[in-house]
């Protein structure tokens, strides 16, 4: 708590802010919900049961996502910045950079063709769509830190592993968390397309809005998921501060 209290300008602003604005959007939506006057097919469509369904089929695949693309692209980005590898960078980067130019709909759509329909594909498309901004970040981050520091901690006779994890990786924890939290409102985002190959998700409201011309349940998808990303990169801000150095807060 002590560094929340400690904090400054715009962080202090989103940490109170961002909240607010997730509960007046979905307050102001189940308000707008129970007093609409809706037809048959919305009202089924926009059921709270059934929001709350899509809603954690979302989170799900999300936070699935998200994990997967944690454990996967911070170690790599970690062994990239190693002497012994970092030649191989650019040509992981090039890769990576793939994911994030193709488009997630055609991502999916065609890792849907190879492998199934469901969740599990889903969850591979997206963790494809959104490992760039972290590898790019904790790479950066990494090589963002002062040499200075890291040969004093070598001075101090600590081993590589003790100056990676006391000295790199905190040092250049700030750059990585805005790689996480990019990648975190990306999933949300993008998860919205896991619709079109049976995985679930809120992404089913604004299909159903569109291909049955029912604008209401279009609009309550598209609010509904910018309060979940809205919702999630709060989180990820918080892991930020709560991960950070105390020092380095702003």
């Amino acid at each position: 708590m002590e560094k929340f209290k400690t904090l400054k300008g715009e962080n202090r602003l989103l940490i109170l802010g961002i909240p607010v604005l997730v509960i007046i959007a979905v307050a102001g939506w189940a308000i707008w919900r129970s007093t609409a006057t809706l037809d048959d097919i919305e009202a089924r469509t926009l059921a709270p049961a059934s929001v709350m369904s899509l809603t954690w089929e979302h989170l799900l695949i999300v936070v699935v996502s998200a994990v997967v693309v944690l454990i996967t692209a911070i170690p790599l980005g970690i062994v990239l910045t190693r002497p012994a590898t970092q030649f191989l960078s650019p040509v992981v980067t090039a890769i990576a950079n793939i994911g994030q130019a193709a488009p997630v709909i055609g991502v999916i759509v065609l890792l849907a063709i190879w492998l199934g329909f469901g969740p599990p594909v889903a969850i591979l498309a997206l963790w494809f769509y959104a490992f760039l901004p972290v590898l790019a970040n904790v790479v950066a981050g990494l090589r963002g830190v002062d040499s200075s520091l890291v040969e004093a901690a070598r001075g101090l006779s600590m081993s590589p592993m003790q100056v990676l994890f006391k000295v790199e990786l905190p040092l250049a924890l700030p750059v990585i968390m805005t790689g996480v939290r990019t990648s975190l409102v990306l999933l949300v985002g993008a998860g919205a397309f896991a619709t079109f190959i049976d995985a679930g998700g809120l992404g089913g409201l604004i299909t159903a809005g569109i291909n049955l011309y029912r604008n209401p349940v279009l609009i309550s998808g598209a609010v509904l998921i910018a309060a979940l990303a809205l919702a999630i990169e709060w989180v990820g801000r918080v892991l930020e501060i709560s991960l950070t150095p105390k020092g380095m807060l702003k």
